[in-house]
């Protein structure tokens, strides 16, 4: 149904918290999961989550979208209008003001956050559920922006899943989503146990060879991890380690990995962005598993 704001209307839906403080990075990362909800932005990006199966809780938009928006509101509650979900309408200043940034990609949906499923469960419903071979474990890293383009990377170059340490910023948070152009609906997720104990073993018993990407006297180059059995035997299966931005990967994750493995670099550069090393090796080892 769709609800015309105007300023008197800020202080009388308790619902529209949703949306305030959106600008504050550590208080959105908070309230969010513990609201059950993340935020989706833009067009493209909702009808990414909907399509996913993932319940719109309420939506928030400039009147001129409502017209564009009304077929994606058709397909997520049967109705143009958005039927008994919320659809909150406002000039663009108050939006501005309920937010604290100018909303200029569509819409904004406030949507019911996902339970995720078990390491095992993301593993075996991969590939039609003839199981995960190629994956990536996001270990510790705390840039939501890094997250959002390892995703959107993992789904263009076909792997399977991404698992994400306990303390790894959230992927549903909404630059993540945004910057992933909503693939984070798209490849299966969820976050690993206790890590790196008992996360690598488990993974290892589900016949992974664990690779940790990174810099080290016993490392291995990515060209030769490719073109070795652990990659090109026709069970491979690999789960590729990303270190968090600072400090890379923890020396109790480099003991615990199968392998170590580095992208060989020149003009004097030791490393790469972990978005652009987790592309780098996403294509190189795009082989494994290959149908």
């Amino acid at each position: 149904m769709l609800v015309p704001l105007d300023e008197s209307s800020l202080s009388k839906d308790p619902r529209l918290e949703d949306y305030t403080s959106m600008t504050d990075v550590r208080l959105r990362s908070r309230l969010e999961p513990e609201r059950g909800l993340y935020m989706a932005e833009s067009t493209n990006v909702i009808m990414r989550a909907l399509e996913a199966g993932h319940r719109p809780r309420s939506l928030l938009m400039a009147p001129r979208w409502v017209d564009t928006m009304a077929p994606l509101l058709h397909a997520a509650t049967g109705a143009d209008d958005g039927g008994e979900v919320p659809v909150y309408v406002a000039p663009e200043p108050l939006l501005r003001e309920i937010t604290g940034f100018h909303l200029h990609r569509g819409a904004l949906a406030a949507m019911h956050r996902p339970e995720l499923d078990s390491v095992d469960h993301v593993l075996a419903r991969c590939r039609e559920g003839a199981g995960a071979r190629r994956v990536v474990v996001l270990e510790d890293l705390v840039d939501h922006t890094n997250v959002g383009a390892i995703f959107r990377g993992a789904a263009a170059l076909g792997v399977d899943a991404v698992l994400a340490s306990p303390r790894c910023a959230d992927p549903l948070y909404r630059r993540s989503v945004r910057v992933s152009m909503g693939t984070v609906f798209q490849v299966p997720w969820t976050r690993t146990g206790h890590w790196p104990h008992p996360g690598v073993e488990d993974l290892q018993n589900c016949g992974f060879t664990v690779a940790a990407l990174a810099l080290s006297e016993d490392s291995v180059s990515l060209d030769d991890f490719a073109a070795s059995t652990a990659c090109t035997d026709p069970d491979a299966r690999i789960a590729l380690v990303m270190g968090t931005e600072g400090d890379g990967l923890s020396r109790h994750t480099l003991a615990a990995c199968d392998v170590v493995v580095r992208i060989p670099m020149s003009g004097g550069v030791d490393s790469l962005n972990v978005a652009a090393a987790s592309a780098v090796a996403f294509w190189a080892t795009r082989g494994v598993g290959a149908r």
